[in-house]
């Protein structure tokens, strides 16, 4: 779930400044940001739940720039506060920025850097995190995005260490998280890290939420390549590797066919996409596997062997670890929830419902291995699929509650 950074003593250590107070929380909003964001840190902390047994936050709703501030829809939202008032605040959160592409104002990030030296508690959810990088905050620190959104950030700071995998990490006095719904996650867990497990679950139960969810960001990534990639000399052998799932190779095949040691492939790919090349291929097999689990009738051994997998056990020790569950049980799942029988309109049939826990964007399954699919499609798929940088749909994310993890884990270990 979070990731408590063995690294971060110094950081957990410092003292907050005498005219700062713990139980004041400032939400840094500025115009273009998205209001679903916006709206969770100020009702989490802004909201008097104390009838519920919930400890009381004094919220402070503070423009990180001149208003009015424009958000969803065309709405304008006025501050009642400025940037002075985040000198009281023992916990500042930025709940998301307008534009990954786009610096901050700089006296938005100066405010933020003299929070952090003061003592204050720093929050980044979701985009925020490139705010928190901007100011360098993250700098040589664990930290997480949108999954969406991990590549560039990784790409634009490279001194950050950037998971994708994690809904959010905890390092101390600065706090990431992923998209949407891990706001709701990364805010419960400071609750529970202030006043206990039991304000936590009085506030998760008056929200309607799970007090924890188990995995991470893995579950609803889609694993190809984002968009900027598309021109790299590493897009043909991407494109290679979605072309051949059904064969068994390694990373260093995809190295070598790269005219490159695995070493520098590392290198590059990371720096690229923000993932190990060998975490994105098994993925890759693991969402073929689903696909086939899906829409085939073949064993979970022959799925395997169409996956690529050496045995079924690396099917189904992947498969656990990404999806919660083994192939078997996904299988019967999945096909119990589709209706009995398939509606006929036009002679067509209806397409099947979404599943819950399968990864947001996911393209429509169905792709056998050994069908023709032309190399430039799936290259224009391994280009686009994790989606554009430049996109600013910060809601991707199912909130599916699974089983319960342990405090001070990292999600999707």
């Amino acid at each position: 779930m979070s990731h408590d950074s063995t690294a971060a003593p110094e950081a957990a250590a410092r003292k907050l400044s005498g005219r700062r107070r713990k139980e004041i929380v400032a939400v840094l909003l500025f115009s273009g940001g998205p209001i679903f964001e916006s709206s969770i840190p100020l009702s989490v902390f802004g909201i008097d739940r104390q009838d519920a047994g919930v400890p009381r936050y004094r919220l402070l709703v503070c423009a990180g720039e001149d208003g009015p501030l424009r958000t969803t829809g065309g709405l304008e939202l006025t501050a009642p506060h400025g940037l002075e008032a985040i000198s009281r605040a023992g916990t500042v959160v930025v709940p998301a920025w307008r534009s990954i592409t786009s610096p901050p104002p700089e006296d938005a990030l100066d405010a933020l850097r003299r929070a952090h030296e003061e003592g204050a508690r720093i929050v980044g959810l979701c985009t925020g995190a490139f705010v928190l990088a901007a100011a360098g905050l993250l700098d040589g620190r664990p930290a997480t995005t949108h999954w969406m959104y991990a590549p560039t950030l990784a790409k634009r700071y490279p001194s950050v260490h950037v998971d994708p995998r994690e809904l959010f990490v905890d390092d101390g006095d600065v706090l990431t998280s992923a998209g949407t719904a891990a706001g709701i996650d990364l805010c419960l867990h400071i609750v529970r890290t202030d006043h206990g497990n039991e304000a936590a679950g009085a506030l998760a139960r008056r929200l309607v939420v799970p007090p924890r969810r188990s995995g991470g960001q893995e579950r609803y990534l889609d694993r190809s390549l984002p968009e900027e990639i598309g021109a790299d000399p590493l897009a043909e052998v991407v494109a290679w590797a979605l072309e051949h799932l059904h064969e068994q190779f390694d990373v260093e095949t995809l190295a070598a066919r790269a005219y490159m040691s695995r070493r520098t492939f590392d290198r590059r790919f990371r720096s690229l996409t923000g993932s190990a090349p060998l975490q994105w291929l098994i993925t890759q097999r693991v969402l073929q596997a689903q696909r086939l689990l899906e829409t085939s009738d073949y064993s979970v051994d022959e799925v395997a062997g169409r996956c690529g997998f050496r045995s079924p056990v690396a099917l189904r020790g992947h498969f656990r670890r990404q999806l919660g569950s083994s192939p078997a049980a996904y299988r019967a799942a999945y096909r119990a929830r589709r209706p009995q029988v398939e509606r006929q309109t036009d002679g067509e049939a209806a397409p099947p419902p979404a599943v819950t826990g399968a990864p947001a964007g996911l393209a429509p399954a169905g792709l056998h291995p050994d069908s023709a699919v032309p190399i430039q499609a799936r290259r224009t798929a391994a280009a686009s699929a994790l989606g554009s940088p430049m996109q600013s749909d910060h809601a991707r994310e199912a909130y599916v509650p699974t089983r319960a993890s342990l405090p001070g884990q990292r999600s999707g270990m």
